[in-house]
Parts: structure tokens; sequence; C-alpha cells
């Protein structure tokens, strides 16, 4: 297990840090490479996510709709199940990371990263529309009936000498299905649930998967009804809950804005992790947090976009530029200005370190195997992390009044007092992930009410279950492509498998490998969006000269 972790991890840096070197830092070629195509995009297609966000507001609301047109799903309907899939527990436990790790600025450069996604958006969802193909019926019987998605237009648009890429792509889409949108969501759920109520994560994961499989094994209409209420009913839920956190401190807010901008540039040092305090670390964490949350460039949301009943490839694009907007510059926004608004990524809270031992780290240049320990410290040169945090003092009691002289074992992970009796652990180190966001709204509803952490608890649930529901599709579409409608029952069983299993994998190794994967699958796409630009910006050109919706009835 120790061998798996460490290539992970190092495949992780080799997909995530390398780069261009300035200075002590280095800027990850992965992040030039979105931010740089976002860039471009944005200027060849005139800023788009400016000039035409009312229009894709106008067609999301169903008024020119028609019944007749192609595909398997309303405008609307594709557009909740992108936002499922979007809006789910990188809005809850992503931004809490990139604040924990990259401090209050990161949220800036998760702005940055949505402004641009959002042109990102809009000439992935327009390709994948003119590209989509008309499938057979599965098995005799109606199903869906349209697929489209990169792996499509990189071997329509670009030519079959690219169908190589398309595979690659979809195979590496359809994994990361397995792990980004699937196992990271029951991981987080089941995570959230034990801190809450102390329920195993077999029993969570259990659940959620049947929730999940019920859903999934209905296909694409039954994941976009679902989604067309569960997706505005979570975000109602979790934006109404943050925005009483910012209207009952009304004085924190500008503050806390403030904050965000300036340290996006000028970084305090940071809650954890090595080099917080770094412009370029601050940006990383925020580049990567975001595209994780609004998946702009990533190749995942024109699956489900593709499926939206149209003849007009543009009509859906300008929908989907829609999500990166909702995604990170409202429902993150929210999420940062309380946890920050409420400093609680500062604060250090009690926790027992031996009852979750995958979340403690190590640092040092040589560590042993036990580790000598008087009155609660470590000996000079041997750090022991918290997610990342160091933790500056060790106790045998919750309340911290009974400091450890004696030894930790660091493999496996476990406490010896003086006596060799075994001892529990505890330390006061900051929460992360869901429960720093939960802590956050239950200091900040603490005013109103006091079950602030049920507004987060109930969101994470359904984030959690809905982004799973609609990944599963993506995937299952993968599977389609590259081995053909057979597929789509298997990979379906599969995915409902790994829900379960996800929910036992530790927290920090699930987002690792959920980002080794993302990695992997925005480079193909991003080459096949530059290529085919002069396309998008064509049919964005015609579309808008012809006005179609016009001459089209309205239905909504």
């Amino acid at each position: 297990m120790e061998v798996a972790v460490s290539l992970i991890e190092r495949l992780n840096h080799f997909i995530w840090a390398s780069g261009i070197p300035v200075g002590n830092e280095t800027i990850p070629f992965i992040v030039l490479a979105l931010l740089g195509t976002g860039f471009f995009l944005t200027l060849r297609l005139g800023f788009v996510q400016l000039r035409r966000f009312g229009h894709g507001v106008a067609v999301a609301s169903g008024r020119w709709d028609d019944p007749e047109h192609p595909g398997d799903v309303s405008h609307f309907q594709a557009l909740s199940t992108a936002l499922s899939a979007t809006v789910g527990i990188g809005n809850i436990a992503g931004v809490a990371i990139a604040i924990h790790f990259g401090g209050p600025g990161a949220l800036f450069w998760m702005w940055v990263t949505a402004f641009l996604g959002m042109a990102i958006k809009f000439a992935e969802v327009t390709l994948a529309q003119k590209y989509r193909i008309v499938l057979p019926p599965l098995d005799g019987r109606v199903g869906e009936s349209v697929s489209g998605g990169p792996m499509y237009y990189i071997e329509r648009g670009l030519g079959r000498g690219y169908r190589p890429l398309a595979i690659g792509f979809a195979i590496a889409l359809g994994v990361s299905a397995l792990l980004i949108g699937n196992g990271v969501q029951a991981n987080t759920l089941a995570d959230t649930i034990e801190a809450s109520f102390g329920t195993s994560a077999w029993l969570t994961g259990l659940v959620s998967a049947v929730v999940v499989g019920a859903v999934i094994l209905g296909g694409i209409q039954r994941i976009g009804k679902v989604t067309a209420v569960l997706a505005p009913t979570m975000a109602a839920i979790y934006v109404l809950g943050g925005l009483l956190v910012i209207v009952l401190q009304p004085g924190e807010f500008p503050a806390a804005f403030a904050r965000i901008v300036r340290e996006a540039f000028e970084p305090s040092a940071g809650v954890a992790g090595t080099g917080v305090g770094s412009v370029l670390v601050t940006m990383m964490w925020g580049v990567r947090r975001g595209l994780f949350s609004n998946e702009a460039g990533q190749g995942s949301a024109p699956i489900a976009h593709a499926a939206a009943r149209t003849h007009e490839p543009v009509s859906e694009g300008v929908v989907a530029l829609l999500e990166p907007f909702i995604d990170t510059l409202v429902v993150c926004t929210i999420t940062a200005l309380v946890i920050v608004m409420t400093n609680a990524h500062e604060a250090r809270l009690p926790t027992r370190l031996d009852v979750a031992a995958p979340d403690v780290g190590w640092v040092g240049d040589e560590l042993p195997r036990e580790v000598e320990v008087r009155e609660g410290r470590l000996p000079e040169g041997v750090q022991m992390t918290w997610h990342g945090a160091p933790i500056e003092q060790v106790f045998t009691d919750a309340e911290l009044q009974q400091p450890l002289t004696g030894t930790i074992e660091r493999r496996p992970f476990r406490a010896k007092a003086a006596d060799d009796e075994p001892s529990p652990l505890y330390a006061a180190v900051p929460e992360n992930g869901a429960p720093l966001t939960m802590l956050a709204f239950e200091r900040g509803l603490a005013p109103l009410f006091p079950g602030g952490r049920y507004v987060v608890l109930l969101s994470v649930v359904l984030f959690a279950v809905s982004t799973a529901i609609s990944w599963s599709y993506y995937g299952d579409r993968c599977a389609q492509y590259v081995f053909g409608p057979v597929a789509v029952r298997a990979y379906r069983a599969i995915f409902v498998l790994m829900h379960f299993l996800g929910a036992v994998v530790p927290l920090q190794l699930a987002w690792t490998i959920g980002d080794i994967f993302l990695g992997i699958v925005i480079l193909p796409n991003l080459f096949a969006l530059l290529l085919l630009s002069p396309q998008v910006a064509e049919m964005l050109r015609s579309y808008f000269e012809r006005k179609p919706w016009l001459q089209q009835k309205r239905y909504g």
C-alpha cells in the first residue's frame, strides 16, 4: 500500500507540478494550457461569455424548446444534468481544500478559471452538439438516441487519424468518471456522515450506491428528470444558507472580500502546505479546485449537453456557458466568503488522530519507525501533520490537558504511553474539506439557530448523489464509444460498485487519484478545441446573424 501511495503521489506531482520554473516555484504546464486556451478562446469568440450570457439564460428557460428536435432532453434538463455534476462536492469540500492549502486568495484564481472557462465550455459544448451521432435503440428498446462529447469531435472533427487520441480520451474520462465523479463523491459523503453521526463509511456507501444505481439504470431520460428537480433544489438550499451567514455578519463582508483579492497577489502564511504564502502556490490551488468544480476544459459536461433537443449547436453552447458562472462565481464564492468571514479555516479543534490515520503525514529527512515523544513534543527534525498542517503538540485526552510522553509508531499508526500501554492520540488541528465548510456554516448561522452544519450536511448528501448520477452518464457514453452499446450495462454495474468502494478510500488519496485523471483528460480536449476553434467562431457568427430562434414557435 505504501508503494502504491508513493507512486500515486509522484504521478500527481508530475502532472500538476511539471512546468516552467519561475524563481523558487514552478508554473505547471497543465495550468498554462488551461488558462492559455481559455484566454485564446475568449478573444477568438469575442468575449462570448459576456456578450451572449443573456441569450443563454433565455434559451435555458425553455421558451424556444421544440420537442420535435433531435435529442433526448430539453435545454434545461441538459443544463441541470451538467450542473448536477459540476455543482457538487467541489463547491463544498473543494473550496475548503483550496483555502486550506492555498489561503483565501485561491478563490480569486478560481474566479479567473471560471471566467475563462465559460468560453471553453461554450466551445466544447457547441462542438459536441455538431459532431454527436444518432444511436440505434439498445437491445431493441427505446433509450438514448444520441451520443456526443470530445471523443466524437476529436475523431469526426479532426479526422479518422485522430481516433487513437479519441479512444485514449474516452478511456481516461471513463476511468475518471469512476473516481472523480463517483468515488470522490462517495468518499466525501461518507467522511461527512461519519464526522457528524459516527456512521460507518461502508454503511453510508452501501445506501448511497443503492440510490445511485436505482436512478442510473434508467438512462439519461430518468437522469434528466431527477436532476431537473434535484439540481435547483440542492443549489437553493445551499445558497440560501450561505447568504444567511453573509447577511447575519454584514460588517465582515467587505474585509473578507478585500482579503480574498489581496491575498491572491500577496498571500499570507497559509494553514498548511510547504510553500504556501507564494502567489504561484495560491494560484495552483485555485486553478486546480476551480477546474475540478466547474469542469471547463475537462470534456465531461459536453457529453450531457450533446443530449439536448436542438438542431442548432450554438443554442446549447450559450446555455453551457452559464455553468461556470453558477458553479464558481456564485456557489463557490458563497462557500469561500462563509469560511473567510467566520475564520473557520484558521480554527484548531481537538481531534482524535488515530481514528483517521491516512490523514496523518510525516515530514523529515530520516523518519524512524517509532518516534519518541516528550511532553507532547516530537523530536527536532520530525514533523507530524494533519491534512498537511503541522501538529504542534499531541495529547492523550480529548480536553488536551495530558501531553503524551511515550512513542508513536508510524506504520501501523498507533501511540503508546511511557509504560508501553496503547494510548489514544489527540491534537488541536484545523479542519479541511467538507468538515471545514460545516464548521464555517455552524459558526455563521449560530446567531440564528445552532444547527448550521446540517445545512452543509444535507447539501453534501444531495450534491454527492446528484453528481454521481450525472457522471455515470458521462462514463457510460465513453464505454459506448470504445466498446459499443453492449458495454453500457456492464459499465453502470461497475460504477455502482466503485461508488461503494470509494466510500472507504482515504480522503487525501481519493482526491489525489482524481486530480491525476483530471489532468490526463484535459490536454487532448484542449488540443482539439484549439484546432477546431475556427469552426466554433464561424458557427457563432452564423447563428447570431441568422437568429433562428425568431422563426421558432415558443413552447415554454
